[in-house]
Formats: C-alpha cells, sequence, structure tokens
C-alpha cells in the first residue's frame, strides 16, 4: 500500500493539485499571520521605538523626573553593562528659512547606541557640530557646513553650531513635528541649565549575561541611588508597553494578531477536510478495487493518511514561500511610499516551523474522516449521499443544540466583552458565537439561498432548478457557503473595524487638537485690515488648504485675550463636533481652566459669560463671535485656524506651515497643530493594515478554492441526477447554467452574510479595543464592502466552471449508467 499510495501521488498528480493549492495557500495564510505579528513588532520598533531600537535595555521614570549623574553612574558600573547612553536633550529655537524654527536637540550616543542613521556628512566630532534631519534641511536650505544658532529657553543660553551631517527624518510619531538635531555635550550645556538631569537611559549588555538578572541589577542600582520610581525594560517591552499605554493598558495588537492565527486554523482545516471529501469522493471506484483485490480496511486508511502527510508536507513548503514572498512584497511596497519607510519585514523562525508542523498536521487531521470514510466503503459500492445532520435525526438536533447554544453564549460574552472594553473576553465571545453561526448554518443559509433564488427566475429551466438545489441537499449547500462566509466575514470585519477605529482614533484627537494648524498674526502694527485679509486669500489658496479662518482679539481674561469665532466657520473649520455648534453667552475655555462663570473685559466693558472648559490645552478662549460684538482690540494679536484634509501627508504640512508662517509675517515656529501628528499616525495605520487586508484577501483565495471543491464534489453526488436532467432534454449550456447560477447564488448570500456579520463583529471588537480610550462609533465602508460582495460574486461563478465543464462533459448514458 506505500507504494499505491506514492504511484497515486507521482502518477495522478492533478488530482492533488486542488488539494495542495489548498493547502499552500492555508499555510501562507497561517505563516503569514505570524510574520504580520513579527513585521507588526519590527516596525513599531523603527517607528514609536525608533530612539531605543539598538538598546538591550531601556530605562525610565515613572514620574518623568530627569535622571542624576548619580544615578546614571549607579547604573553604568552594573557588571553585565557593556555600553551606556544617558541622553541630555533640549527644545530650542533657532534661524533659517526665512524665520524662527522650532526644534529637539539630543546628546550624540555611543556608536554602539547611537539611533541616527546618517546620510551625508559626518556625526559630530567637535564640540559645537550638529547634525539634522534631512526633511527639516531640505524644507529650510540647509547643507553640510551651515550654521545656526540655537537658542534655548534662557536670555543667555545660546549656542552657534555647525552643521556636520544629515540623518534621517525620524519615524517616531511623538517627535515627528520638530527638527531633529544631534549634538555633542557642550552644545546641551550652552542651550540648558546645569544639572538639568538626563531624560533616558539605554544600555547594551554584555554577551552571555542574563538580561533579567541585568534588569533587576540595574533597577535596584538606580533606586539606591536615588533615582525613584524606575522601570527597566528591553526595547522591545518599552515598545509594547508604548503601544498598551495608547491602548487602554493593554497589548491590544498580540492579542489581535493571535485571533488571527486562531482563525487561520480553522479555515485552514475546514478547506482541507472539504478537499479531501472530494478526493475520496473521486476515487470511490478505485477504493473499492483495491478491497475486492485484498486491501484491509487499515491498509486503505494509511495509504489515505499517507498521501495527506506527502501533499500536506510538499504543501505547506511551498505556503512558507509563498507567505516570505507575500510579506516581502507587501512591505517592498510599503517602503516605496514617502511616510512609510519604516516598515519592516521579520520572518521569525517560529512562523517556518509552524507553518510547516501545522500545514502537514492539519492536511493529516483534515484526512482522518475522509479516511474513515474511504473504509467504509464495500467492494463494488458507489457513492451514495450520507445521511446528513438535520433535525429530523439525532445528530442534526445534538449539532443545532450546541450551535445555538455556542452562539448564544459567545455572543453575551462579545458584548459583555465590548461593553467593558474587554478585548480577550470579546474575542472569545465572538469566536464562539460565530462557530455557532457555523454550526446552525444548515438551518438558515438553505432557505435564503432558495429565497435570493426567485432573483434567477428569468434565466428559465436552470435558474428554478439552482434554487431548488439549494434546499435539496441543506448540509451541501452549507458547506459550499461556510468557507466563503468565513472569509467575507473576516475581510468585513476587518474594514469596518480599521474604519470605526480610524474614526474613533481621529475623533480623541480632534477633540486634543480640534484645530488643524493655528497661528498668531503680526502685533507691529504694520499688518492693517486689509493686509490681513490679503493675507487670509493667499492661505486660503495654497494646495492643502480646506479652509483658513480669522478670529481677532475682542477682549482679555486673567491678561490672555479672548478670540471670536464666527459659527458658520466653526463647522467648517474645527474637527472637534462638539464644537461646530457654538453657543451664544458661552466662553470656551482651555483644559484645567476655572469652571463656572467668568468675566471678559472688553472694549465696551466686562462682560459675564457661562464657562465650558474643554479637554484640550491646544486652543486659547474663544467665543462666538455674536456673543462679544465690539471692536478688535488694537495691538493684541488675532489668530488664523486652518484645516487641512486628512489626505495631506507631513511633508506637505510642513510647507504648508511655512507658506503660513509667510504669509502672516510670523515664526514658522509660531505655526502649531495636530496636522502633522495626524498624518504620521494614520501612516503607521497604513502599514499595518495594509499587511493585515492583503493577508485577509488570502483567506477569500482560500475561501473560493473551498467552494470550487465542495461544487466539485456536488457535481460527483449528483452525477446521475445531472444525466437524467440532461436525459430529460437539458442542454449543455443549461446544465452549466444551472451550475453557475447554484454557485453565483451561494457566494452572493454567504457574501451578503459575512458582510452583516463582518460589520457587527467589527464594530464590537473596536467597542471593546478602544472604547475605554476614546467615543467609538460605528463607521461602515460600504464602497469597499460593495467590492467585496462583487469579488466574491465572479469568483463564485469563476469557481463553477471546472465542475461545470466535467458535468456537461459526461453524456447521459455514462452518468445514468454510474451505480
Amino acid at each position: 500500500m506505500l507504494r499505491v499510495a506514492m504511484s497515486q501521488v507521482t502518477t495522478h498528480f492533478r488530482r492533488f493539485i486542488a488539494i495542495g493549492l489548498a493547502v499552500m495557500l492555508s499555510v501562507m495564510f497561517l505563516a503569514a499571520t505570524l510574520m504580520v505579528g513579527a513585521s507588526t513588532t519590527a516596525s513599531l520598533g523603527a517607528s514609536i521605538g525608533e530612539a531605543y531600537r539598538k538598546a538591550d535595555l531601556v530605562a525610565t521614570s515613572a514620574e518623568g523626573v530627569p535622571f542624576t549623574q548619580a544615578a546614571v553612574d549607579a547604573a553604568a558600573s552594573s557588571p553585565a553593562v557593556e555600553e551606556t547612553y544617558a541622553e541630555r536633550s533640549a527644545y530650542v529655537t533657532f534661524q533659517a528659512g526665512d524665520g524662527e524654527q522650532y526644534g529637539k536637540v539630543r546628546t550624540a550616543a555611543p556608536p554602539a547606541l547611537e539611533p541616527a542613521v546618517l546620510t551625508s556628512g559626518s556625526m559630530p566630532s567637535g564640540p559645537f557640530d550638529v547634525v539634522i534631519d534631512s526633511k527639516t534641511a531640505r524644507h529650510l536650505g540647509l547643507e553640510t557646513g551651515s550654521t545656526l544658532e540655537l537658542h534655548g529657553p534662557g536670555p543667555v543660553k545660546n549656542a552657534k553650531v555647525t552643521v556636520s551631517g544629515l540623518i534621517q527624518p525620524t519615524n517616531d510619531p511623538f517627535s515627528s513635528s520638530a527638527a531633529q538635531l544631534v549634538a555633542s555635550a557642550p552644545v546641551l550645556n550652552a542651550v540648558q541649565d546645569a544639572g538639568t538631569g538626563y531624560s533616558g537611559l539605554q544600555f547594551t549588555i554584555k554577551p552571555g549575561e542574563d538580561t533579567a538578572a541585568a534588569k533587576d541589577y540595574i533597577t535596584h542600582r538606580m533606586k539606591a541611588a536615588g533615582a525613584g520610581d524606575t522601570t527597566v525594560e528591553t526595547a522591545q517591552e518599552k515598545v509594547t508597553s508604548t503601544v498598551a499605554m495608547l491602548s487602554a493598558g493593554q497589548d491590544q495588537l498580540t492579542l489581535v494578531l493571535l485571533a488571527f492565527a486562531g482563525v487561520a486554523i480553522l479555515v485552514s482545516t475546514l478547506v482541507v477536510a472539504n478537499t479531501f471529501s472530494v478526493l475520496i469522493a473521486q476515487r470511490t471506484r478505485e477504493l473499492a478495487l483495491l478491497r475486492c483485490l485484498g486491501a484491509g480496511r487499515s491498509q486503505i486508511r494509511n495509504s489515505v493518511i499517507l498521501e495527506a502527510l506527502v501533499v500536506g508536507f510538499l504543501s505547506s513548503v511551498l505556503g512558507v514561500a509563498a507567505a516570505v514572498g507575500l510579506m516581502s512584497g507587501l512591505i517592498a511596497w510599503a517602503r516605496t511610499q514617502p511616510e512609510q519607510s519604516f516598515a519592516t519585514l521579520a520572518v521569525p523562525p517560529s512562523a517556518v516551523i509552524a507553518g510547516l508542523a501545522a500545514g502537514t498536521v492539519l492536511t493529516i487531521l483534515a484526512a482522518l474522516v475522509p479516511a474513515k470514510a474511504a473504509t467504509a466503503v464495500a467492494p463494488l459500492a458507489a457513492l451514495r449521499p450520507a445521511d446528513e445532520a438535520s433535525v429530523s435525526n439525532r445528530r442534526g438536533r445534538l449539532r443545532l443544540a450546541l450551535g445555538l447554544l455556542s452562539a448564544a453564549g459567545g455572543a453575551s460574552l462579545l458584548a459583555w466583552g465590548s461593553m467593558n472594553v474587554a478585548l480577550p473576553v470579546a474575542l472569545l465571545g465572538g469566536a464562539a458565537s460565530f462557530i455557532g453561526i457555523l454550526l446552525c448554518a444548515s438551518l438558515f443559509i438553505p432557505p435564503v439561498v432558495a429565497l435570493a433564488g426567485r432573483l434567477a427566475s428569468p434565466a428559465g429551466v436552470p435558474g428554478r432548478l439552482a434554487a431548488l438545489n439549494a434546499i435539496r441537499n441543506p448540509a451541501r449547500t452549507s458547506a459550499t457557503a461556510a468557507a466563503l462566509l468565513i472569509g467575507v466575514t473576516l475581510v468585513s470585519l476587518m474594514m469596518t473595524g480599521a474604519a470605526t477605529a480610524r474614526q474613533a482614533f481621529n475623533s480623541t484627537l480632534a477633540e486634543n487638537y480640534p484645530v488643524d494648524l493655528a497661528a498668531q498674526t503680526a502685533v507691529d502694527g504694520t499688518t492693517g485690515p486689509l493686509d490681513t485679509d490679503q493675507a487670509l486669500a493667499r492661505i486660503s489658496a495654497l494646495e492643502g488648504v480646506e479652509k483658513a479662518v480669522l478670529l481677532p482679539a475682542v477682549g482679555t481674561l486673567a491678561d490672555s485675550p479672548v478670540h471670536a469665532l464666527d459659527a458658520a466657520d466653526a463647522a467648517s473649520v474645527m474637527r472637534d463636533i462638539t464644537l461646530q455648534q457654538l453657543r451664544p453667552g458661552v466662553i470656551y475655555l482651555p483644559e484645567d481652566s476655572p469652571a463656572g462663570t467668568a468675566t471678559v473685559s472688553t472694549g465696551a466693558g466686562p462682560v459675564a459669560l457661562d464657562a465650558t472648559v474643554l479637554r484640550t490645552r491646544h486652543v486659547p478662549a474663544f467665543v462666538d463671535s455674536s456673543t462679544i460684538k465690539s471692536a478688535p482690540l488694537p495691538g493684541t494679536a488675532g489668530m488664523v485656524w486652518v484645516k487641512v484634509p486628512d489626505t495631506v501627508g507631513a511633508d506637505q504640512v510642513l510647507a504648508i506651515q511655512k507658506d503660513i508662517a509667510a504669509a502672516l509675517g510670523v515664526p514658522e515656529r509660531s505655526v502649531s497643530g495636530a496636522a502633522i501628528e495626524r498624518a504620521t499616525f494614520n501612516s503607521i495605520i497604513d502599514v499595518l493594515l495594509l499587511v493585515v487586508t492583503g493577508l485577509l484577501g488570502v483567506a477569500v483565495v482560500i475561501a473560493l478554492i473551498g467552494v470550487a471543491n465542495t461544487l466539485s464534489l456536488s457535481v460527483l453526488e449528483r452525477t446521475r441526477e445531472n444525466s437524467l436532467l440532461r436525459a430529460l432534454g437539458l442542454t449543455k449550456g443549461q446544465l452549466r447554467g444551472m451550475l453557475a447560477l447554484e454557485a453565483v447564488l451561494v457566494a452572493g448570500v454567504a457574501a451578503v452574510l459575512g458582510a452583516a456579520l463582518g460589520i457587527v463583529y467589527g464594530w464590537l471588537g473596536a467597542q471593546s479595543t478602544l472604547g475605554g480610550v476614546a467615543d467609538v462609533v460605528p463607521s461602515v465602508p460600504w464602497l469597499q464592502l460593495a467590492a467585496v460582495f462583487g469579488v466574491a460574486v465572479v469568483a463564485g461563478l469563476l469557481a463553477s466552471v471546472l465542475p461545470a465543464r466535467r458535468a456537461a462533459r459526461l453524456s447521459p448514458v455514462e452518468g445514468l449508467a454510474t451505480a
């Protein structure tokens, strides 16, 4: 039987193409899922964790208090430490590009720990050398050899420096809005007070040293030196804790990726089992003949399992290679985008090993049930449809009960997890409810397909027969739709979850930064009303500017100006929806302002207003323009607020800032806002979504193979039925049309049901992930879901081509002669 099994694989390899392709894509799905986790981690390390990407350990003060020299010396003296980088940093201003600029300067690290990547020139070697990021240099017209005068916070905190080189721009969204400079210690001594302390510590560990023991030792030494509540983490732990801080204190990313891995296993097992069922059904006569020739049941079973082992392993190798190719292509494409150059490919050994092992083992496990069916074939027996589960038999009633219990219990857990922002509970509930839905699929999918079949009635007899076939064998119809239902649900879930999460993220960012860009007008008296109007018109005409409005200063509150915003302009320039409808008689104050009644001094006298304290510090006090109607205060700067589209990138925002500053005659650093932060964060989200969406696209391909394979089994089971239809006058074209319509109906219903489930799961998943940090409102990407529906229907039609061709080629006499 060993020779028989190997002969089957080598001689009749065409039989195994479908199953090999299904296994290969399934392994590709699983391996790529694991690579997504590693690549996401690497990409986050190259963006959020860029500053400490070379470090083995990172020390952070929980209170944000700088480390003293004593704490640095205590940590550096640890026997396990090889290199130490004690970072000092300061925010500075400097004149360049026809205006005053804003930047962050830090001390250079030892080469083993320096995160900056030099693009030209050299790192600082002299006491007053600096390097600056190439994006800022290009924006301001700087180059190697340029001189700058850096100004610290004090009146005499200045340093004249020379640009010795250019470095790659930072990918860290928390630092991307300021110019990045790296200098030697004398520069920091000149621009900040003595004894300011160190903002962070990084370490490399000697080879062979225990990292966990080194963490404990360094933490103990630093606390003993008076460092207070200090946290020492590995670089990856630091990235994870930062991501967790942005997602309600939980490492949601890892949990979501683990959920994808579990889904990959579910899809793989279902599709491979269906494919092997087709294979066994095709070989019924052959297996029966082997039994006649003396083969025992165990020999038949072992030969099928051996075939599964060989096909599973070879297909798994191809699947892992395809996963590497897919991820390489996605990451390479992402890196071609200017704002996604931090995307990093990582292929962990676990992805290769897990892919090979899982693909082989899952193929064998999926073949066990068909192998058992093969041993039940009596000599010279022909294929007979099995007694499928239905409400009329015990097996069907048990399956229905388990399905309803799983669906109800899972839905309850999913609802509880989303309301209480408990992602692990929500994931468990979502998986349980979806499994319950699949178990009950034979109850609702066939009636829905039959109902949709009324749309095919204009096709005549083939259309009516296609609709009837859906309810003639409910289990077969459900099995055909199940794989595609899983794939479409996953894709719809990801699309809806991503759209909802992005909207929640933007809403939170809008609440903290309600204005994209803001700048003060000149106050030296040289800019009159006409000039201000011209400047506003010039800003409004800039490419990438959606709206620009002027807010004059109409009063003061505690010596700070109060600005007036026209109610009609609020909706077009402000992102916070709560501020798009300004109320008369109310003054809007920045965060931490006193609540109650605020008395505003105006040119016409004091005005008492009700105070609404906002959850942001990034806007001045302002009122609706109808609240205070006195003339603008002379000698007080007004404000210009600018809104830019979400599609504008960080580089374009920098150019807009420069043009706004030039139009208003103010320093460029005075143009502030959240536009750059939003663009940088969106670029990170885009990279992650690109990889995950590409991965889920593979799930749909696997599902479509499942549709084709199950349809092939359906054609085999209905050989005599189809031949009888042919004998009664159904033409080849009508038979092909009937099978094509049947596939389209099943694919269309699966796509609609999958999209509906995906919308619910995506919304509740986003709520359970982000509900603790943002108000989550469902956002449904209807156009994308419509595209998924169209692809599913067309792919279902294509999946019917080969089975329909096979059925049409069989003559009625041959088909009726089949036992």
